[in-house]
């Protein structure tokens, strides 16, 4: 069991609960597969599946980043193809009970994390990713964004990127510094972009 330096990133939808909640189990049971499959197939930098966690993908990546431009296309792509893949199935259903609800309360927030020393543990036919940096992300996730759809980028990953250029890169909204104190693992660092506008660029 080797650490290395990871990328880690987590497409999750946002709704999910609620969704579950209010919407009936045959249109759930068909809509959130097929919006976890699509994240899935829109991965284009070779990152790895580790664990599909009802309602997040956890992807990571080994050894070398890829570039701040592939990152951001990539995360853009993630969020489109997913809203595409909704209408989709919002067409598809909407006569069916409960088909309003999909894009009414369906999104998606993309976390990205880095860590240098992150273990890759084979458990059945998945890679288990174990380390600190593991938890930070997950973290990451129970944040006190006033919005549902965002692209959060950690401290720790952006310090490999140029900033000015994350911002020109990322030139839809505007970017947004916060923090989280963890117990155990103190001040957590990040900034976040609000998703919505892509919709209409």
């Amino acid at each position: 069991m080797k650490a290395e330096p990871t990328l880690i990133c987590i497409p999750d939808i946002s709704g999910f609960t609620q969704f579950m909640r209010e919407a009936n189990f045959e249109l759930t049971s068909q809509i959130i597969p097929a919006l976890l499959n699509e994240i899935i197939y829109s991965n284009t930098i070779d990152l790895k599946v580790s664990e599909i966690e009802g309602d997040a993908v956890l992807f990571f990546r080994s050894g070398e980043l890829p570039t701040l431009d592939d990152l951001i296309d990539q995360c853009k792509r993630f969020y489109l193809d997913f809203y595409h893949k909704m209408n989709l199935l919002y067409k598809k259903h909407k006569k069916a009970e409960d088909a309003e609800s999909i894009p009414q309360i369906l999104g998606l927030k993309i976390i990205v994390h880095y860590g240098e020393e992150i273990a890759m543990v084979p458990i059945g036919n998945r890679i288990k990713l174990m380390g600190e940096d593991v938890i930070t992300a997950h973290r990451l996730l129970k944040n006190s964004i006033k919005i549902d759809e965002y692209l959060l980028i950690s401290d720790q990953l952006l310090n490999h990127y140029d900033k000015e250029d994350f911002v020109r890169k990322c030139n839809w909204s505007s970017l947004h510094s916060e923090s989280i104190e963890v117990e155990h693992l103190g001040t957590i660092n990040y900034h976040f972009i609000d998703l919505l506008p892509l919709k209409t660029s």
